[in-house]
């Protein structure tokens, strides 16, 4: 099985890293084209207006200035030489991805990539990295042998796999879950404003580490309570029972201002 690896915490991270040991497990042919910096965030950002520049570490380790969306379509159509790849793995994430977050998250984007590009495709994310001295032990014990059932139990073509793994110690880690995308009640992503040393205001923007209460079957509810979660996602954001709705309420000539 040919592999190909990306992240959007850049090709430093020791998610990566993780992921190369959890790819290493599964296949000897195993490709690497990650950011060069940091991309968390860039969902599925294109780089456009600029070009893009690669560098290579290794016979089958690259880097790239672009985005992870940019790392999977040339790791796919130029840098990995001979057969197409057969998996895309994005991750592993340092920090989970969860409900909404997979609109945002480039992890989850360089799978996506792979799925429209025609390989399948999974993202892999783990929580517990507030806290220094933490690794990614639970998605390196458990990771491998979810991704060779999955591989075993195939998925539609326009779905990518969407896993997370909760932190902690892997033994205490004893099930997984397919679950739902969730919603959180609470909103946890904020602005931070600080002072610079010439007195002039800049933001980070952060996230608070406050618990909801997700519903039985999200993935939220599922990582909450220390399972390993799987959701499929797809990239139809149509909401089918507004479309019924509208349908009968606003088809035909067009509106006109009174």
């Amino acid at each position: 099985m040919r592999i190909l690896l990306t992240n959007d915490d850049g090709i430093n991270a020791a998610g990566l890293a993780a992921l190369e040991r959890i790819a290493g497990q599964l296949s000897d042919d195993v490709w690497v084209c990650a950011p060069e910096y940091e991309q968390s965030g860039a969902s599925r950002a294109l780089t456009l207006a600029e070009p893009i520049r690669v560098r290579a570490i290794g016979e089958r380790r690259f880097s790239t200035t672009g985005t992870p969306t940019d790392c999977v379509m040339l790791g796919i159509h130029e840098l990995v030489k001979g057969a197409k790849p057969d998996l895309v793995l994005s991750g592993v994430n340092r920090g989970a991805n969860l409900g909404e977050d997979v609109t945002m998250s480039g992890t989850v984007a360089g799978a996506i990539e792979g799925m429209a590009l025609g390989v399948p495709s999974i993202a892999m994310s783990q929580a517990g990295h507030v806290e220094a001295g933490t690794d990614f032990a639970v998605a390196e014990a458990h990771g491998p042998g979810i991704i060779r059932r999955l591989m075993e139990l195939g998925w539609p073509a326009d779905v990518v796999l969407n896993v997370n793994f909760p932190g902690g110690a892997p033994e205490a880690v004893t099930e997984v879950e397919v679950t739902r995308q969730g919603f959180r009640d609470i909103q946890v992503r904020h602005p931070e404003r600080r002072t610079d040393m010439r007195g002039y205001d800049y933001y980070w923007i952060g996230f608070r580490q406050d618990r909801s209460e997700p519903p039985e079957g999200t993935d939220l509810r599922a990582f909450s309570e220390g399972r390993v979660s799987v959701t499929p996602l797809h990239i139809d954001l149509t909401h089918a029972p507004t479309v019924r709705d509208l349908k009968g309420r606003l088809g035909g000539a067009l509106p006109r201002l009174a």
